[in-house]
């Protein structure tokens, strides 16, 4: 019955399926975490650059491995890396939600000195499934057909985005937050039951035919490089930019990044095919990716803090007021999608980095007595056109990178947000706590948490969340002029 499956004319769907599982859980558990921040804040009694890490730890290992998770996919098969992963990932996420217990039990008096460990852990399987997924719905879709089946998978990061926010907000009012980890337990293991079936491994062997080397020194740097570039961004707040730790890391990662780049360009088999970014049309794709992510990521982070300090609401009502966000990427993901291959990508992109700087910038505009109908708004249009974004430039750029090549760009389309993900948080926190220190304020949680609506410091962290919001409007708008500066051909005709 299998075989009669892996060689059916529909069989792109089922790997779309066996994936689109993966991405569902993957997404409904950055959802949850993301609600459940504020309350985990508090049951720790830790500061808003400590809670960070609860999410950093997990991005900092995916950002890191996503290459070299990536070519070695490429070499010894993707599926057998994916289910990996998806095991890793769930058993990690059991340890994290009973972080708490398990200090307990070790005597330890910080049971977030042992979440973060976890958290790091559950990276690693994060980035074996992360550099995988694209690859295959990418390989089992043909050129004409991409922007369907990266917009369709779109539908399934906008679902995950509807879900994750109820389950967390239900999760952390009505039960505790450990279930926001405890709840990936089961989903891992339909999705591991799912893929293993679904998946016919002849097909996911691995791309690259000939060489079988794996570039040791080139995943050390380039791991190292990422690491040492987000760990310093992200300390830069709290140990000051000017301080000799913090100038030592940036000198470090340029003497690291120069020396990748030389490794890259004499190895024999290189981490990273540095002839990709020859093309300007990958060039801008990856760079763009990386820049929304970098918006989207720090209005998340902030929103909820912002909705439960200055507008009163609960977990549960503030996953409510995310709703519109998912949907309008459900709705625009796989209709700029299936447009896109018919049109071009170019239209998509351009406009829609346009319209997230425009949801960006009202956001800019938001206090501690904002209507609730204009938050929803800003929210609307920041997400439409973010969604409107992303599938069409995932497809211009695999579009770009020839079939032995999807491994690694792969993990590149993810390495793109992953990075995002964390430089957003921290230029954030960095900008945040940074406002409420020069006005003398700590970056405690709790105190915004309980600060009166008027008073000093909630205005104090609302004037850092606006300085923020600003920043990655200009962000997008210069993202969106590169896009429309760019030429592309309509992929139909690639």
């Amino acid at each position: 019955m299998l075989k009669s499956l892996y060689s059916s004319s529909n069989y792109k769907w089922l790997v779309f399926s066996a994936i689109g599982l993966g991405s569902l859980t993957n997404v409904i558990h950055h959802g949850s975490i993301s609600i459940a921040l504020p309350t985990i804040a508090r049951e720790f009694d830790v500061s808003l650059t400590t809670i960070q890490w609860v999410v950093l730890a997990e991005s900092l290992t995916i950002s890191a491995l996503l290459l070299p998770m990536g070519r070695l996919s490429d070499i010894i098969g993707r599926k057998p890396m994916y289910l990996l992963g998806v095991a890793l990932f769930g058993v990690m996420a059991l340890f994290s939600g009973s972080s708490p217990a398990i200090a307990r039990s070790l005597g330890y008096a910080r049971p977030i000195m042992l979440m973060i460990p976890f958290r790091i852990f559950q990276g690693v399987g994060a980035a074996m499934t992360q550099a995988n997924g694209l690859a295959m719905v990418t390989s089992a879709f043909s050129d004409r057909e991409r922007g369907k089946g990266l917009g369709a998978h779109g539908s399934i990061i906008g679902t995950g985005g509807i879900i994750g926010p109820i389950v967390g907000g239900f999760l952390v009012t009505y039960a505790s937050w450990h279930w926001i980890f405890w709840i990936n337990v089961p989903l891992c293991a339909v999705t591991f039951l799912g893929t293993a079936l679904l998946l016919d491994s002849s097909r996911f062997r691995g791309a690259t035919q000939g060489d079988k080397s794996f570039d040791w020194l080139g995943a050390t740097l380039s791991s190292s490089t990422l690491l040492v570039f987000l760990l310093t961004l992200s300390n830069g707040a709290e140990l000051g930019w000017f301080s000799l730790t913090i100038i030592a890391g940036f000198l470090t990662f340029i003497g690291l990044i120069t020396t990748f780049i030389w490794w890259e360009l004499k190895s024999p088999s290189p981490m990273l095919d540095l002839s990709l970014f020859r093309s300007r049309l990958f060039s801008v794709g990856i760079g763009s990716s990386y820049i929304s992510f970098l918006g989207v990521t720090s209005f998340r982070f902030l929103i909820t803090f912002y909705l439960q300090a200055a507008l009163r609401l609960t977990p549960a009502q503030i996953s409510w007021v995310l709703i519109p966000n998912a949907i309008s990427r459900i709705i625009l993901g796989p209709l700029s999608g299936n447009l896109s291959d018919k049109y071009g990508t170019k239209p998509f992109t351009t406009f829609g980095l346009l319209l997230a700087g425009c949801g960006l910038l009202l956001m800019a505009f938001m206090a501690d007595s904002t209507p609730i109908w204009f938050v929803i708004l800003s929210i609307v249009i920041m997400s439409s056109g973010s969604g409107m974004f992303m599938s069409p430039n995932s497809a211009a750029i695999f579009s770009s990178a020839t079939g032995n090549k999807y491994g690694v760009t792969s993990a590149l389309v993810n390495l793109a947000r992953n990075s995002g993900n964390v430089t957003g948080i921290a230029i954030a926190t960095a900008i945040v706590s940074g406002t409420m220190l020069s006005a003398g304020f700590s970056s405690n949680v709790e105190e915004v948490m309980i600060a009166e609506t008027g008073s000093t410091i909630l205005r104090t962290f609302i004037s850092g969340m606006r300085s923020v919001f600003l920043l990655m409007a200009i962000l997008q708008f210069m993202s969106s002029i590169a896009h429309l500066t760019t030429s592309r051909t309509p992929l139909s005709e690639a």
